[in-house]
């Protein structure tokens, strides 16, 4: 239970890693969050540490995480971090943060394998820590859109689902046995998948190989994923294929709905705004990209409910003060890797993979 003051002060959170997600998918959302602050960022590359003082002026910077923690339980206080090093270091850090005594947000891919990713779901509640994974695209304007639909029941029993995410970015494909698209791309849209249709039963797949320095990899997927409540979903993504589309589309027994959208949260971030600027209309598909709803009563367009990553660290610092359930659950991600997991050996053994009733 949290005192008054307890609620009132902002959450401190440390960021560990200033690459490319650090920066453009975890910063701002902390810098911009109610009741929240960046406590410190964890980075050695002298680059990276003057991004940080460009973008945050004043805000300490250290060399490990221990550092970090120590340093600034002897200043402010610190309650939390977010790891978003590369996947290798993943169990190692979220294993020490733990074991530090503060609570986590870990990046996706959350684990390479089930079994890493149950210990370390077990290691949080062992410590009596939350730990919560970055799903965040959970928060992405046109899914949130998507749920709005569903939860209104405008198309009635949805039978097949559609995600497609293609990127135009060959030279961020991370490469070797460790990385691929399915971990990278494949995390968030199985778990917006999962999300919104609930427990996969089956899933059946295609993985695309790629030779990279560092060692095969794949480049592009094909999911299907039979859900419980007997939806279907397909999703699918690329890299390498100099395609940049982000579509959806359901099939309901009472009609369609078809999208096209921008990602724009991505978007106005690489433009360099951030949310803090303007939060209010920060998290909104802009209007020419609005999907349509098609039903016996005729075609309109949806406007664009609102999903800001923002609310994630929002509703993980409700969850640090003990308010609020953690915005992704470490249950839930154990859920994708157990997919992912299973995409894999489908595409090894060219066959469907049973995951039996959840």
């Amino acid at each position: 239970m949290t005192t008054p003051s307890e609620r009132t002060r902002p959450v401190r959170i440390g960021l560990v890693g200033y690459g490319a997600g650090g920066r453009r998918f975890h910063a701002p959302y902390i810098a911009a969050a109610t009741g929240v602050e960046l406590a410190g960022v964890v980075t050695r590359s002298p680059g990276r540490r003057a991004e940080v003082e460009a973008d945050f002026p004043g805000v300490p910077v250290y060399d490990s995480l221990a550092a970090l923690v120590e340093g600034e339980r002897a200043g402010h206080g610190i309650d939390a971090v977010t790891i978003t090093t590369p996947p290798t270091t993943r169990r190692e850090l979220v294993l020490e943060a733990l074991s530090l005594g503060v609570d986590v947000v870990a990046d996706k891919p959350f684990a390479p394998t089930p079994a890493t990713a149950v210990e370390l779901r077990d290691a949080a509640a062992a410590a009596g820590r939350t730990l919560a994974v970055y799903h965040n695209r959970r928060w992405d304007p046109d899914v949130r859109t998507i749920r709005d639909l569903l939860d209104a029941g405008d198309l009635g029993t949805i039978r097949r689902f559609h995600s497609r995410y293609d990127l135009d970015e060959p030279g961020s494909l991370e490469g070797g046995p460790g990385g691929g698209l399915l971990r990278d791309l494949g995390s968030h849209l199985v778990d917006q998948a999962l999300w919104l249709f609930g427990p996969a039963t089956r899933v059946f797949a295609r993985l695309d190989p790629a030779d990279t320095p560092e060692g095969p990899t794949d480049e592009g997927f094909v999911i299907t994923i039979e859900h419980a409540d007997g939806t279907d979903s397909h999703l699918s993504a690329s890299k390498r294929n100099r395609l940049q589309a982000r579509e959806f589309r359901l099939y309901g027994a009472d009609g369609s709905y078809t999208a096209s959208t921008t990602d724009v949260q991505t978007v106005r971030i690489d433009a360099g705004e951030r949310p803090a600027h303007d939060p209010s209309e920060w998290a909104h598909e802009p209007e020419h990209a609005w999907g349509v709803l098609t039903t016996a009563a005729g075609a309109r367009r949806v406007p664009s409910s609102r999903g800001s990553y923002v609310d994630y660290y929002e509703q993980f610092a409700a969850a640090v003060r003990g308010e609020a359930d953690a915005p992704v659950s470490a249950d839930d991600a154990v859920a994708v890797i157990e997919v992912l997991d299973a995409a894999r050996r489908s595409d090894e053994i060219g066959a469907v993979v049973d995951l039996g009733e959840r």
